[in-house]
C-alpha cells in the first residue's frame, strides 16, 4: 500500500513540474488559454486589380449556340447550363507593345547573362557599364557575412532544386549599352555582337538579333500526370526553354497569292502597329508569355522590404471562361453586344470582321480597317471587354474536343490534360465572316501553328474570399 501510495505521490509531482513549466508545456502559448489561435491576422484580403485588367463576376450561364448556327459545323455542342468563378481578364487582347516587353527582357537577361560569364570576378569598374568587369555577377561582398541558409547552398554546389545560383545574380541596376558607338571596351562589343545575325546573313547591312537566340526558360508542374499518380515532386516538374519571337512569316504563308510582304517586314516591330494586337504567335508561346507576367509581378513582390504575398498566376482562360466573360452578362445572346445584328443603329459594324464577299473593310466610305485593327476600337462589352468578337481570334488553355461539353464537368468545366494538340480558338478574326463571331462558335487550331489571324490574352484567378458577395434586394 505504502508503494502505490509513493507512485501516485511521484507521478503528481511529475505533473505538476510539466504544468508549472514555460517552454514544454503543450496547452498552448501564453494568452490563448489552450485554444487553438492561428496566427495569421482576421484582416479580409482584398484582390489588386491588375493593369490593363477588369473583374469578371463568377455566375451561372447557357454555354453553346442558342441562337441558329448558320455555320453547321460539327464542334457545335449540345446547349447546357455551367458555373464558372470569378477571374481577372485582360480588357483587351495583348498588343505588340506589350509582347515587345518580353521580347526584350529575353534580350536583356541573355545579354546580361553573356556579360557576366565573360567578365568574370569583375574589376575596380565604377558600376555604370564603363568596362566589362561592371556587369559581372552580384556576388557575395567580402566584408558581408553569409547566413547559414547561404553557407549551405554554398556547400551544396551554389544551386537549389529550381537551378538558380544565388552567386550568379544579375546586376540589372547596371545599363546596357546597344549602340555601338557607346560600346565601353573590345570585350563588351564581342559580347554583344554575338547576340547579332553574322554580316553574311543580313539583308541590307542592316544589324538585327538573331531571333533564334531568343529563349526563354522556366519551370511548370504536370498538375495533371501528378493528380494521377496521386504524388508530388521533382518528377512531375516540366522545364522548357523555346524560341519565342513570334513568327512574322504568317502574313506570307497564311496567304497564298496575296500581296501581304509589307505585314511581314513591318506588322510586328515598327512602332505604328504598337497598339495591334500581337499575332504570329504559337499556344506555347503563349503560355509562355504567361509565366513571364508572372514572374514579373513575383519579383517586383519579393523586392519589397515589407511581406508581400505570392500573386496568383496569369494564365491562358478555359474555352468556357473565354464563353461566359465573351458574353458580358447577356443570356443568349449571339453576340457580345447582344444582337442579332452587326451593325448599329447608325449602320456601323461592331467588329472588325469580313462583312461581304471579297471585302474585308467594315466601313468604305473611311476606308477603315483592312486586316487587324488597333485594340479597343470597337465597342466593349457588358463586362468591359474589347474585340470578344473579331480582331483576332484567341487562344485558350483548353484542348479541343468535339464532344467535350459533354462530358467535361458543369463547374468550372475545362478538358485541360487530355493531351491533344489541338486548341480551342475562340472569338473569330479580321478575316471571317460573321457567324464565326458568335459567342457560342467553336474553332480550333493545332499548339505548334502560328497565324496571322489568332492572338491571345491573359487571365487571373481571384480567389473567392477576395470577391465582395452580391448584396441582395428583398
Amino acid at each position: 500500500m505504502k508503494r502505490i501510495f509513493l507512485l501516485l505521490l511521484s507521478a503528481s509531482a511529475v505533473s505538476a513540474t510539466v504544468s508549472c513549466s514555460g517552454g514544454g508545456s503543450s496547452a498552448g502559448k501564453p494568452g490563448t488559454k489552450g485554444e487553438l489561435i492561428p496566427k495569421e491576422r482576421s484582416r479580409s484580403f482584398v484582390a489588386q486589380r491588375p493593369y490593363g485588367m477588369v473583374s469578371i463576376p463568377s455566375g451561372s450561364f447557357v454555354v453553346g449556340l442558342a441562337d441558329q448556327d448558320m455555320t453547321n459545323q460539327p464542334e457545335k455542342a449540345q446547349l447546357r447550363t455551367v458555373t464558372v468563378s470569378s477571374f481577372f481578364m485582360d480588357e483587351a487582347e495583348t498588343t505588340n507593345a506589350e509582347y515587345r516587353v518580353f521580347i526584350n527582357y529575353v534580350r536583356d537577361s541573355i545579354a546580361r547573362s553573356l556579360l557576366a560569364e565573360a567578365a568574370g570576378e569583375g574589376g575596380d569598374g565604377s558600376g555604370r557599364g564603363e568596362s566589362i568587369g561592371d556587369y559581372a555577377y552580384q556576388a557575395y561582398q567580402e566584408d558581408e557575412e553569409m547566413t547559414p541558409y547561404q553557407e549551405w547552398q554554398e556547400s551544396q554546389g551554389g544551386r537549389d532544386e529550381s537551378g538558380y545560383d544565388a552567386n550568379k545574380k544579375l546586376d540589372w541596376s547596371i545599363p546596357l549599352h546597344w549602340s555601338t558607338a557607346k560600346y565601353p571596351d573590345v570585350e563588351y562589343a564581342e559580347v554583344l555582337e554575338s547576340m547579332y545575325l553574322p554580316a553574311s546573313q543580313r539583308v541590307g547591312n542592316q544589324r538585327v538579333i538573331d531571333a533564334s537566340k531568343l529563349r526563354y526558360s522556366y519551370v511548370w508542374e504536370d498538375h495533371n500526370t501528378a493528380i494521377a499518380e496521386n504524388a508530388r515532386g521533382a518528377n512531375f516538374l516540366k522545364r522548357e526553354s523555346l524560341a519565342i519571337y513570334p513568327d512574322t512569316t504568317v502574313w506570307v504563308r497564311d496567304f497564298h497569292y496575296s500581296y501581304n510582304e509589307p505585314l511581314f517586314e513591318q506588322y510586328f516591330w515598327h512602332n505604328s502597329y504598337k497598339d495591334y494586337p500581337i499575332v504570329g504567335v504559337t499556344w506555347d508561346q503563349a503560355r509562355a508569355y504567361c509565366d513571364f507576367r508572372s514572374k514579373l509581378k513575383t519579383d517586383y513582390n519579393e523586392s519589397l522590404k515589407r511581406k508581400k504575398q505570392r500573386p496568383m498566376k496569369f494564365r491562358l482562360p478555359t474555352e468556357q471562361e473565354w464563353e461566359y466573360a465573351a458574353r458580358g452578362g447577356l443570356e443568349n445572346a449571339p453576340f457580345p453586344w447582344g444582337g442579332p445584328y452587326l451593325m448599329d443603329d447608325r449602320a456601323c459594324y461592331l467588329a472588325n470582321f469580313k462583312p461581304k464577299r471579297g471585302s474585308y473593310i467594315e466601313d468604305e466610305k473611311l476606308g477603315t480597317y483592312t486586316y487587324t485593327a488597333p485594340v479597343k476600337k470597337f465597342r466593349k462589352n457588358g463586362y468591359g471587354l474589347f474585340d470578344m468578337s473579331g480582331n483576332v481570334s484567341e487562344w485558350t488553355v483548353s484542348d479541343f474536343n468535339n464532344s467535350s461539353y459533354g462530358f467535361s464537368n458543369t463547374l468550372n468545366p475545362t478538358t485541360k490534360g487530355t493531351a491533344d494538340t489541338r486548341k480551342s480558338v475562340r472569338g473569330g478574326s479580321w478575316k471571317d465572316i460573321g457567324a464565326m463571331l458568335m459567342v457560342g462558335a467553336r474553332d480550333w487550331e493545332r499548339k505548334d501553328s502560328a497565324r496571322s489571324y489568332i492572338g491571345f490574352r491573359t487571365v487571373q484567378d481571384i480567389p473567392e474570399s477576395a470577391v465582395k458577395p452580391k448584396r441582395r434586394t428583398n
